[in-house]
């Protein structure tokens, strides 16, 4: 048996319920009301665009990437941009369209919150609440979050330590909502030809120290749409319940991150890779029981999915 280290068993007395259950067994979450659940053995991919620009462009990535397999729709509604003049996202008026697209696709949507204010406005539409990296340490948010029940991605600081990360998730469980999800997205190093470097080697820490589930996001680890695939089936591999993966239909035309995203042929190869991975190590990925309710409309409508 490997005994602990002095930083381990301080993680352990201060992180108490975010290490609580039996390490290495998954606490399942139930995603919206798709049938999906995550932390079950199976692996549950999420994909989407960084931004949700308009409504074409919205509903045609996710005809896209439910056509190839995936049962999550991501789209940020409230963007934190480095630049003040970068597109900071639709804001309030999106909302609509994450509900509509739910509807048309039976996915379950995921949107980012930045602040306390955003979040009862949220969780009544979103199946999934994301805090970004940059929030993670944003304490009145997650104690904000603490007490709704929508279940919760809480990404990794841009250079945060697990303890740091653990701890950040121990404010949302310890205010009462027990459904979160942690996301390594990488960190930030001396590397320079990567956007951040993915820390698999967390992701496969975390298996053994925690029940709840780990996401990985390749596309913001990375920031190269050519390097994405190739951390996507290493996270498989190393044990991730989850992926979050970046698509857009144009993605040269992208108003936020198209330089990390996959276009839908791109996405669809990766799905058919990832799907003989799963296999070979005895998993398998998810799939949508619920049937969407727009899916067998009689109605000509250029953007049905």
């Amino acid at each position: 048996m490997v005994s602990m280290s002095i930083v381990e068993e301080k993680v352990l007395s201060e992180a108490r319920l975010a290490l609580r259950g039996i390490p290495g067994q998954r606490s399942p979450i139930s995603l919206g009301d798709t049938g999906v659940k995550i932390g079950d053995g199976t692996l549950v991919v999420v994909a989407g665009p960084c931004a949700v620009e308009d409504r074409v462009q919205f509903f045609e990535t996710a005809a896209a990437v439910k056509e190839a397999g995936a049962v999550g729709l991501r789209g940020a509604l409230f963007k934190p941009r480095t630049s003040p003049y970068s597109f900071q996202g639709l804001g309030e008026k999106g909302l609509a369209l994450l509900i509509e697209a739910r509807e048309r696709t039976g996915m379950f949507v995921v949107t980012e919150v930045l602040s306390s204010a955003e979040v009862p406005l949220v969780a009544e539409v979103s199946d999934v609440i994301q805090v970004g990296s940059r929030n993670m340490q944003n304490f009145p948010l997650l104690r904000t979050l603490g007490a709704v029940s929508c279940p919760v991605i809480l990404k990794r600081g841009l250079a945060s330590t697990i303890e740091e990360w653990l701890l950040a998730a121990e404010y949302i469980l310890a205010g009462g909502n027990q459904n979160v999800i942690l996301c390594e997205r990488g960190i930030r190093t001396y590397e320079k030809m990567t956007r951040n470097t993915l820390d698999l080697g967390a992701v496969a820490l975390l298996q053994k120290l925690s029940s709840l589930p780990v996401m990985t996001d390749p596309s913001h680890a990375c920031g190269r749409r050519d390097l994405v695939p190739d951390l996507a089936r290493a996270a498989l591999a190393a044990g991730s319940d989850d992926l979050m993966i970046e698509v857009h239909v144009h993605p040269e035309d992208a108003l936020s991150d198209g330089e990390q995203s996959l276009n839908p042929k791109e996405f669809m190869v990766l799905m058919q890779e990832l799907r003989q991975i799963a296999a070979a190590l005895g998993r398998r990925i998810a799939t949508l029981d619920r049937i969407a309710t727009l899916e067998r409309s009689e109605t000509r409508d250029p953007y049905r999915v």
